[in-house]
């Protein structure tokens, strides 16, 4: 699993499903948790912190936000020359094939299908952190 003081990015615009998420990386031991609503906040954030040479480790983002959607907040981290591999979980509320198939193809780490418990997400974290050999 990713150490608890792994800096985390968790983006949605819905306030609730971002303490959701919140509550369940805190409820593992994380302390290093940003938020943003929308993925123009989110990159401004990434910027933020990467001039404090102190980059995210994990970015979670919901799929559907208003200004810049989850997926473009992936291609937008991938295409960066530090960004570039940090793992990426993206959450939806769709589940379509060919959505599937734009995210892998941009690098997504894993999705997430909302709605979902607790338990879904550490299972996602745990296949993430195993497939990035995260300490």
């Amino acid at each position: 699993m990713f150490s608890k003081s792994t800096r985390i990015l968790v983006v949605d615009d819905m306030k609730t499903m971002r303490r959701i998420i919140k509550n369940t990386l805190t409820g593992l031991g994380m302390t290093e948790i940003m938020e943003a609503e929308d993925g123009s906040e989110a990159w401004d954030k990434i910027e933020g912190v990467l001039k404090e040479q102190n980059p995210f480790k994990l970015i979670i983002s919901d799929w559907t936000m208003p200004k810049v959607t989850g997926l473009e907040l992936l291609k937008k981290v991938r295409a960066h020359h530090i960004m570039g591999k940090v793992p990426f979980l993206l959450v939806t509320a769709e589940a379509e094939v060919e959505q599937v198939k734009e995210a892998i193809a941009a690098g997504v780490s894993g999705y997430i299908t909302k709605p979902f418990p607790p338990t879904s997400l550490v299972e996602k974290l745990e296949a993430i952190a195993t497939k990035y050999a995260m300490k």
